[in-house]
């Protein structure tokens, strides 16, 4: 893990933390760990997920065949705007996304400023403008192998895909957008995690670091 020196908050406002990395990375466990030492209190917590594109007017097999790892698929205005809300002390209504129907659901959920905000995706610290606002940037750096092990896992179990469906996502879209988008963003983190949450004393350190510049 590299640890750089000059992440500091530059004012009264939130500490903001980006984490990225590669789809099943492990960034979510490390989000999560960062919320669990912080507290609700004092910790909020953006998934880049709950910012995809409304696709709405398009059929479910056009929805069901975009590429979902690929910057075109989020609504980056909207997850800046937000951020900038919850920088300024506001809180904000973030959509909630339906992984079975490939689009945003009807429902929100309110998020609340907070001490400390992370934000969390594949391609958090590939956005100039989301990247620019972050006091801290960490990429989890875990090998494909165990990302793609952990993908079949996990849409099999969570979300009722077929290995022969999650596989051929992962050659048509996901692997190229990682190598093409993904990867390189590692160029800008501060923090680089190897093998993500199975990496527990790089985690405890992260944590120990977090916990001294947010105070």
């Amino acid at each position: 893990m590299t640890l750089t020196d000059d992440t500091a908050p530059h004012s009264d406002r939130p500490f903001l933390i980006g984490v990225a990395g590669g789809s099943n990375s492990g960034k979510t466990t490390i989000a999560h760990r960062l919320a669990e030492m912080m507290g609700d209190d004092r910790l909020s917590l953006l998934k880049l997920d709950s910012y995809y594109n409304s696709r709405s007017e398009e059929p479910i097999e056009v929805r069901a065949a975009a590429n979902y790892d690929h910057p075109d698929a989020f609504d980056w205005d909207l997850l800046n705007d937000h951020v900038a809300a919850l920088s300024a002390g506001a809180s904000v209504d973030v959509p909630i996304y339906d992984y079975t129907n490939h689009d945003r659901s009807d429902d929100f959920e309110t998020v609340n400023s907070t001490k400390v905000i992370v934000v969390e995706g594949i391609l958090v610290l590939w956005e100039p403008r989301l990247r620019e606002r972050f006091d801290l940037k960490i990429f989890v750096d875990t090998p494909a192998d165990l990302r793609i092990i952990r993908r079949l896992q996990r849409d099999v179990a969570e979300r009722g895909r077929t290995p022969e469906s999650i596989l051929d996502q992962y050659l048509t879209t996901v692997r190229p957008s990682h190598e093409r988008f993904i990867e390189p963003s590692k160029r800008y983190a501060d923090v680089i995690v190897p093998e993500g949450g199975l990496n527990r004393p790089a985690i405890e350190v992260l944590l120990a670091r977090v916990r001294e510049l947010a105070g």
